[in-house]
């Protein structure tokens, strides 16, 4: 029996939960966008209206604005845009537990189960588009197919509140002609490889060479052909399986140009202190600490390490980052953002403990109790004396690191 796979997407999220915050920009082209005075002047977002005019995601404001001369710009509100999906997931776990996140604004659900107690695909997919518009006001679109793949393009295909199935009888005479890029593993590189070897639409590469692929692409050639040809056992995750994430980050675009090592720390050891954070609410801890820095060309160097023993330490973190920083930049050139990252993360309950761990251990306890007193008076009740009464941290927030953004696909 085949699987009745749904992929749902919200339009326009942030622009959509922006204008129903502001009722007042009804019928105007929206953006949203960061702080211009803190440098993060380009569009975050935009709804229907700037995108007709041409309103693209990541450029400048002043471009936004000769493109759009009327166009209302927003900060964002992410702590709405986590309210809001969650209210949106909490209606799709009324149909099934198979509800896969994909990103805030998108998952896909699995309803095989479920067509016996609401219908078949179709009937529920209306039935979400409906209850979503009638409990939050947004609109999503969903793909309906056999695979996740094909249910994700299908809900690329309608856009707003739409409906769109992909059959096994029928997908290939409505996707067929359709660049492999619009596949969600295909990324940028990969479609430029396929396009070298003639390989341009969907239906050239279900039907490509194995062989010839593979040779170019590994592995990844099966899998590539297998989603073409609507071949794919990847099953939706429940909702509720708890799933360790690969990395978690924190960066910044400084509000001005970081200039020397000594400032450097200082915005390392705030991002630091915000990764720790992030890890010990998920309970987890880093076996390695990635870099990531950004000269004012806006050219990225990258650089990682292992941490041992692996930690949730604020301290630890920054330490390691500084040192990544010593080997990969000398500040002949000023830098204008700066991420540190946990990588290769675990289970805290998991790692096992060693002989010289006590004044690692102290060290957790130590920040543990930092935490108890943030959540009790907040984030700012107690920072390290470096933060203190500097100008290159003051738009970073305690809730920053939960800022959500699109998942992006790979290459």
């Amino acid at each position: 029996m085949g699987k009745t796979i749904l992929h749902c997407d919200l339009n326009n999220f942030y622009a959509s939960v922006e204008q129903k915050l502001h009722p007042e920009y009804d019928g105007m082209p929206l953006a949203v966008c960061g702080n211009p005075e803190a440098r993060h002047g380009i569009v975050l977002a935009k709804n229907q209206l700037a995108k007709k005019a041409g309103v693209q995601t990541g450029e400048t404001l002043w471009s936004a604005r000769q493109k759009c001369p009327d166009i209302i710009f927003v900060p964002p509100h992410f702590d709405e845009y986590v309210k809001h999906s969650k209210q949106v997931f909490e209606i799709y776990t009324r149909f099934t537990d198979r509800v896969e996140s994909f990103g805030i604004d998108e998952c896909w659900l699995d309803v095989t189960g479920s067509e016996k107690l609401f219908g078949d695909g179709v009937t529920i997919a209306n039935k979400l588009r409906e209850l979503v518009k009638e409990k939050t006001g947004l609109t999503i679109s969903v793909g309906v197919s056999f695979t996740k793949t094909l249910a994700k393009l299908g809900s690329d295909l309608k856009k707003p509140d739409a409906t769109t199935v992909l059959d096994k009888e029928h997908y290939m005479d409505v996707i067929g002609d359709m660049s492999p890029s619009e596949m969600i593993m295909i990324g940028k590189q990969t479609s430029e490889k396929l396009t070298k070897l003639n390989v341009r639409t969907i239906r050239q590469l279900a039907n490509a060479d194995r062989d010839a692929l593979r040779h170019i692409f590994g592995v990844v050639a099966d899998n590539m052909i297998n989603a073409a040809q609507g071949v794919e056992t990847e099953e939706v995750k429940h909702y509720y399986d708890i799933r360790i994430p690969k990395s978690v980050s924190n960066g910044t675009t400084t509000p001005r140009d970081i200039k020397n090592l000594d400032e450097a720390k200082i915005v390392i050891y705030a991002l630091a202190d915000m990764v720790a954070l992030r890890l010990r609410s998920y309970n987890l801890v880093a076996n390695g600490i990635g870099l990531s820095i950004k000269n004012p060309a806006l050219q990225w160097t990258s650089k990682q390490i292992p941490l041992s023993p692996a930690s949730a330490n604020s301290g630890a973190i920054a330490k390691s980052a500084i040192s990544l920083i010593e080997k990969i930049h000398n500040f002949n050139d000023p830098l204008r953002a700066i991420t540190v990252s946990a990588i290769r993360l675990e289970n805290k309950d998991g790692v096992q403990i060693s002989l010289f761990d006590e004044p690692n251990d102290k060290a957790d306890k130590l920040e543990k109790t930092i935490d108890d007193i943030r959540a009790k008076y907040g984030y700012h009740s107690v920072q390290r004396g470096i933060l203190l009464e500097n100008d290159l941290t003051g738009n970073l927030h305690e809730d920053d690191d939960f800022r959500p953004f699109h998942q992006s696909k790979t290459t």
